[in-house]
């Protein structure tokens, strides 16, 4: 059944709710535009301090000036646009967007691979980061890469390919991202915003410490209780003392604002 409401058609899909997509709603949410974003059942967010897909296990949360809640049907939609919440609905795959007939869909997933989304889905569709070809899956990509060309508005084309390098942040790069040494359920040990000394227990998974690999803070940490394959993300140190972990990051506003030109600049050239 398709949703009814006759704002449907103004409204924008998010496609992930992470940190860098969050970076995306707010740009959209303070523009006026109604937005939805949908999430899988069990988000894997890093930093989960400004990651509003958190509401997927809260209910509620909140970055900054937005708030997002969580949904279980198209119905809700209204009430939350009444409450100026962002309604999140667990729907991985996007079964719900034909329904909704959106005015744009965003791939803000940022799997380094195009997971399903493509042009037919609205008529201004777009995919941050890798995994997406201007033109052909889509109908913008934003370059996420940080550096010369971090945010820009490829029109044809791609963006560049993973390195599976951590760009730097405060002189470092690889050594301040920390991988699961084994698979099993995390469990803290420090808290996101902990100030922490090389070789100090961060969480332990299936009993094995994990120790922070520099002096900084923890800026990042998997959500306890879930359950982390051998070799995959879980925490993420900075080396700056003063980094503002509560808000937004300096790259995950510059993608927000390049994906609201992109649906702009799209639009426009819709209807001229």
């Amino acid at each position: 059944m398709r949703y009814e409401s006759v704002r449907a058609a103004d409204i924008v899909v998010i496609r992930g709710g992470g940190d860098i997509a969050t970076g995306v709603i707010q740009k959209f949410y303070r523009s006026g535009i109604r937005l939805l974003v949908l999430e899988t059942e069990k988000p894997t967010a890093i930093r989960r301090s400004v990651a509003l897909c958190e509401a997927v296990y809260d209910g509620v949360a909140t970055v900054e000036d937005v708030s997002c809640a969580r949904v279980t049907s198209l119905s809700e939609l209204d009430k939350c646009y009444e409450r100026k919440l962002v309604p999140i609905l667990i729907d991985p795959h996007g079964e719900s967007i034909p329904r909704l007939n959106p005015a744009a869909v965003v791939d803000a997933i940022l799997a380094k691979r195009n997971t399903g989304t493509h042009k037919d889905m609205a008529p201004v569709t777009i995919g941050l980061g890798p995994g997406f070809y201007a033109g052909d899956d889509v109908h913008a990509v934003i370059e996420t890469m940080r550096g010369h060309d971090l945010g820009r508005l490829i029109l044809s084309g791609c963006a560049q390919p993973n390195t599976g390098v951590p760009g730097e942040v405060g002189g470092k790069g690889a050594e301040r991202v920390i991988h699961a040494p084994v698979a099993g359920e995390m469990r803290h040990v420090h808290a996101i915003g902990d100030v922490l000394d090389a070789g100090e227990v961060i969480c332990e998974i299936s009993g094995e410490a994990v120790t922070a690999p520099l002096s900084g803070v923890l800026r990042g940490l998997l959500r306890a209780g879930l359950q982390a394959p051998a070799g995959m993300k879980i925490a993420d140190m900075d080396p700056r003392l003063d980094v503002d972990w509560r808000t937004i990051s300096d790259k995950a506003r510059c993608i927000g604002g390049a994906t609201l030109e992109a649906y702009f600049y799209l639009q426009s050239n819709r209807r001229y």
